[in-house]
């Protein structure tokens, strides 16, 4: 596929139209269908397929192309930027040591509530999980935030919303590393970036995010004087869970990078053309699709650093507001049994409020801050 930046885009209504129904289908056919929706990772990767056919067939990519892509979508899983590490690993490696060591978990859970009580615990759990989730990976992340949610003895409106504001946490977090979600993968391999791009455009925000929503947390059960009596496990997975979940993920991510190159004809020739704080407000969609999808189809290399910013930063926040939208959502929804209304009542609200927040950061005020360049700015005096 020939870059877009060094030549004017040539519109192939043929094209257009086929990308556009498979994306109409990729972001709508998982919410309105339960099969789909359990069978995700082959339906994205049968659409990948299709996709990048259509792209052959109306000329916009060659053979060599095709196998280079295909390459790559094996690669991507398990290994980024070069490193021989991926999210496949990561998830593999983590559900194991969960399965294996839950009940000392379990145990150092329940002393730490009693030491330094649930107020406190809430805070630092939010915070320890969010920070972290970009570096086992939001996917182990969400299961474990589901156990520990399950295993907690309080009452049941108090532990919704705890999980809810928890998965904004996580949901933020996890996009500072490739490793973190297939979201940050995609966006890494697609502009074909360094391990530390996202944390060098993202971390300021997405740091103090993960922390205002952890305070916020914390502030919530003090004020509602959320009791809690004691910690019970319930560990629900098994060895062959694990394996199967990291499976899910290689197909997911592989299926993603498929879709990502297949979409970069809709990117060059019109997602680019979309000033950064339109494409802000169009990315609240990610409330109802997951952002991984949406990030695939629409960041590329054509986009500058401030579309390739906000857009990014509206697909973590709306991501948490309804069960669709994120995989720590419906990883806690299933395990919890929240309906989407319990979810959408916290979740809803919120969001709205940190999309406004962070409009005004990035778009008015254009406190464009470079985490890198505030740490070198401190240390050399």
């Amino acid at each position: 596929m020939v870059e877009a930046s060094s030549v004017a885009c040539q519109p192939i209504p043929g094209l257009t139209i086929t990308l556009l129904a498979i994306l109409l289908l990729v972001l709508f056919l998982p919410f309105k269908s339960k099969k789909v929706e359990e069978n995700l990772e082959p339906f994205f990767l049968l659409m990948g397929i299709i996709a990048i056919t259509a792209n052959y067939l109306f000329g916009e990519t060659t053979i060599q192309e095709i196998h280079m892509v295909a390459k790559k979508a094996l690669i991507t899983p398990v290994s980024i930027s070069g490193m021989p590490i991926g999210i496949t690993q990561v998830v593999f490696i983590f559900g194991l040591l969960f399965y294996y060591f839950h009940k000392w978990i379990y145990r150092g859970l329940d002393a730490m509530i009693k030491k330094i009580g649930f107020t406190a615990f809430a805070f630092v759990i939010v915070l320890f999980f969010g920070l972290t989730s970009s570096i086992i990976s939001v996917i182990v992340t969400a299961v474990i935030l589901a156990e520990l949610a399950a295993a907690l003895k309080m009452e049941r409106a108090a532990k919704v919303e705890f999980v809810v504001l928890a998965s904004f946490a996580v949901g933020l977090g996890a996009a500072l590393t490739p490793v973190g979600e297939p979201l940050s993968t995609i966006v890494v391999s697609k502009l074909e970036e360094s391990f530390d791009y996202l944390l060098r455009i993202l971390g300021v925000y997405v740091i103090s995010g993960v922390i205002l929503v952890a305070a916020y947390t914390a502030y919530k059960i003090k004020r509602g004087g959320v009791r809690i009596y004691g910690v019970e496990a319930t560990y629900g997975e098994s060895l062959r869970s694990v394996i199967e979940r990291t499976i899910r993920v290689y197909i997911f991510v592989a299926a993603l990078e498929l879709l990502g190159h297949s979409f970069s004809y809709l990117a060059y020739c019109y997602f680019s053309k979309i000033p950064p704080w339109a494409l802000y407000w169009l990315n609240t969609i990610s409330a109802v699709v997951d952002n991984a999808t949406l990030a695939a189809a629409e960041i590329n290399k054509a986009l500058t650093v401030e579309q390739i910013r906000s857009a990014l930063m509206s697909l973590l926040i709306s991501g948490g507001m309804l069960i669709p939208g994120n995989i720590p959502n419906i990883v806690a929804a299933g395990r919890l049994k929240i309906t989407s209304r319990e979810w959408a009542r916290i979740g809803v609200p919120f969001g709205i409020v940190l999309l406004i927040i962070y409009f005004i950061l990035i778009e008015v005020l254009g406190l464009h801050i470079s985490i890198y360049a505030t740490i070198s700015g401190w240390w050399l005096g």
